[in-house]
């Protein structure tokens, strides 16, 4: 299994982690961090003979169980990512991906992007 964490400022990154970045909207929700870490585990995913990575839906379950103030604002009730939420994995949309589905590479960068609407 996958674990989240803040990620602190003395702490590098191993090759096989994700990093999650927060928009300043969030890092209330976060502890007051915006960066996170996720860590994947060793055990092979359900169907798979070699651990591939998480999946960005890994990313977003962890999130509800360990900083559920940021899951909300990012999935609505359904537990899909809310319209106005933009994620990128490595500079490029999950919506051009796979969607949640999209396989998170070892040292990945999953950025949240919040959309700012008004005038």
């Amino acid at each position: 299994m996958c674990s989240v964490s803040a990620l602190s400022r003395s702490e590098a990154p191993e090759p096989t982690d994700v990093v999650l970045v927060l928009p300043a909207a969030l890092t209330d929700a976060a502890g007051g961090r915006h960066l996170l870490l996720l860590r994947p585990g060793k055990e092979p995913r359900p169907g798979h003979d070699a651990e591939p990575g998480p999946a960005v839906a890994d990313v977003l379950a962890l999130l509800q169980m360990d900083f559920p103030g940021v899951y909300r604002r990012l999935c609505d009730e359904t537990g899909d990512v809310r319209r106005h939420v933009n994620l990128y994995v490595n500079g490029r949309d999950i919506r051009d991906l796979a969607g949640a589905s999209t396989i998170l590479p070892g040292g990945a960068e999953l950025l949240v992007l919040q959309s700012i609407a008004g005038g």
